[in-house]
């Protein structure tokens, strides 16, 4: 096993001094990497001494290898049929079927009026506010059985397409800012097969050099960062789900519907583990409040959003942190001109405030983590994701097994 190499100070100058004064000189170890420099930092993984931020990224490839390898076994250790966040998870999917039944059962009332689809097909231009209960439930469900997809373009998440692949940026974590010229987005020659890169298609990287976390706190970053930012990307990607794309068109409803997604921003809790962190996201989606999105199904499409995400690595997760710190940003300045009273204004101003500083945290965490942090943690969502699909088949056929009986028992009576 390899020592730290310790030298003291008198040593180090090459001057000699009284003996009090070499008794109490202190000492101070040589980096582990580079073992040119005095080590001022201490790996929190593995305790190994180090002088810079290049040195520890030097040193932490395996350090960061067998530290994820370690949390994505404990994570499938976690996966038991006890597991607290199991059995919650096996709840919530019971309450959706059963209200799916409830749904199917008044299968007709689904249907949207044909003077509603006239207005629509049209291009009328209707509020919600403009509904009768009725007109609005049906909305509602025509929304959640995607009978009115067809009257809205698909949008595709910019994390999907190819470009997104090319993000590129400073060392600092600030974006590069290159002329665009005319020739640049002109389709000729073997490229024009591969789809064009618009100004717009990508959200833009920090407008600054990201500050060192050093320079923000004393205190040492939090190991469950790593299940926070899980819980983060699901509301990122939920908002922008829910707004085809487009939250610049209601900053405020956006912001509003991301932090009650997203407990760590929206009720500063604190998860401990990524199944924990995704059971609370989930139940959310599930919830009345937005069951018309998709329900279960359409928070296993979010798992693969950040399963995307964090597959393509650190500058798209800078570019989408930075883009949902500017949502809310937006929102806190819509918020000002909005006629709101003044307590609820005063509390939503509060909350907001602190989710852009966890979010321009967590950017600056995310940019001083070395690149191999992000496939491991993208497993850990994968295993996660596969779980919670077998949960869900498990309890469906269970439910039809259960009915079967139930018919047979009706039918020996």
């Amino acid at each position: 096993m390899e020592r730290d190499v310790v030298v003291s100070d008198t040593a180090a100058t090459g001057s000699s001094s009284s003996p009090s004064a070499a008794s109490f000189a202190a000492t101070r170890v040589i980096c582990r990497v580079c073992q040119k420099q005095f080590a001022q930092y201490t790996c929190p993984r593995c305790n190994s001494r180090y002088c810079s931020l290049p040195c520890y990224k030097g040193h932490s490839l395996q350090c960061t290898e067998s530290f994820m390898r370690e949390n994505v076994m404990d994570e499938l250790k976690q996966m038991q049929p006890e597991d607290e966040s199991k059995k919650k998870m096996i709840d919530i999917l019971k309450r959706l079927h059963l209200e799916e039944e409830m749904d199917s059962d008044g299968e007709d009332e689904s249907m949207l009026s044909e003077e509603l689809i006239q207005k629509v097909m049209s291009g009328e231009e209707i509020k919600i506010e403009d509904l009768s209960d009725d007109e609005v439930k049906r909305f509602r469900r025509a929304l959640a059985s995607g009978e009115l997809s067809k009257m809205i373009e698909p949008w595709t998440p910019w994390w999907k397409k190819p470009s997104a692949r090319l993000i590129t940026l400073s060392p600092d974590g600030s974006q590069l800012i290159r002329q665009v010229r005319e020739e640049d987005t002109a389709t000729s020659g073997p490229m024009t097969d591969q789809e064009p890169v618009t100004i717009n298609e990508i959200p833009e990287g920090p407008e600054s050099p990201l500050p060192a976390l050093k320079q923000l706190t004393r205190a040492e970053p939090s190991p469950l960062l790593a299940v926070h930012l899980v819980d983060i990307l699901y509301s990122y990607c939920f908002t922008l789900r829910l707004y085809n794309g487009d939250w610049h068109s209601d900053p405020l409803g956006a912001s509003t519907v991301a932090l009650s997604m997203s407990k760590v921003m929206g009720e500063d809790a604190k998860p401990e583990t990524v199944p924990e962190a995704l059971t609370a996201c989930i139940e959310e989606t599930c919830s009345p409040a937005y069951r018309h999105t998709g329900g279960f199904r359409f928070a296993i499409g979010l798992l693969d959003d950040i399963i995307s995400i964090l597959s393509l690595g650190h500058n798209v997760l800078v570019c989408a942190l930075s883009d949902f710190h500017r949502l809310i940003e937006a929102g806190k300045s819509m918020l000002k001109v909005e006629k709101v009273g003044k307590t609820e204004s005063a509390q939503s101003s509060s909350k907001l405030r602190g989710a852009a500083r966890k979010l321009f945290f967590m950017t600056c965490w995310v940019h001083e983590q070395p690149e191999e942090a992000w496939p491991p943690l993208a497993r850990i969502v994968e295993v996660q994701k596969a779980s919670l699909e077998e949960l869900d088949t498990g309890n469906r056929k269970t439910d039809i097994k259960s009915k079967q009986q139930s018919k047979v028992l009706i039918e020996e009576l």
